[in-house]
């Protein structure tokens, strides 16, 4: 499941409830936060994402990987994982996997610190997370000497 090196990506911040969703430009410059999906069921799902793909024509998913501080994976991340084979298997459109640790707490501090109400930032905490991941991903493909690679089953 090898990304392609040109077109746009979309990167996921993995919730069982809702689903962050960011992308990017074409040419993979930045990152914007695109949606927070409240999950439905399989079905729903599926064409929400199929319809991301085609809308915003994506080439490829950057799953956010939740885990511990110490770098080991967590119950979270095993749930990351699965989701992506089904993402992988609904769409056909390869993923890859990003250490997410601390991108939920960037999104809250910095919509705390714009003044956003609870709810309000409850309305864009996973899509702001998902950018920041996604931000960061972009960034270390920038950069080789910095590049974790693909995570491996």
């Amino acid at each position: 499941m090898t990304i392609s090196d040109s077109g746009r990506l979309a990167g996921i911040d993995y919730g069982t409830v809702r689903i962050g969703v960011a992308v990017t430009d074409f040419n993979r410059t930045i990152a914007s936060p695109y949606d927070n999906y409240q999950r439905k069921n399989t079905q729903a799902d599926g064409t929400y994402f199929l319809q991301l793909v085609r809308e915003e024509d994506i080439v490829g998913f950057v799953v956010g990987l939740p885990v511990h501080l110490s770098g080991e994976e967590s119950q979270k991340s095993q749930e990351a994982r699965q989701f992506a084979d089904w993402l992988y298997r609904v769409t056909s459109v390869p993923v890859d996997f990003f250490d997410e640790r601390f991108t939920s707490v960037q999104a809250e501090s910095f919509l705390i610190e714009a003044g956003f109400t609870r709810q309000k930032r409850k309305q864009r905490r996973d899509k702001l997370a998902a950018q920041i991941m996604l931000a960061a991903y972009l960034e270390n493909q920038e950069r080789p000497d910095r590049r974790p690679g693909p995570i491996e089953d």
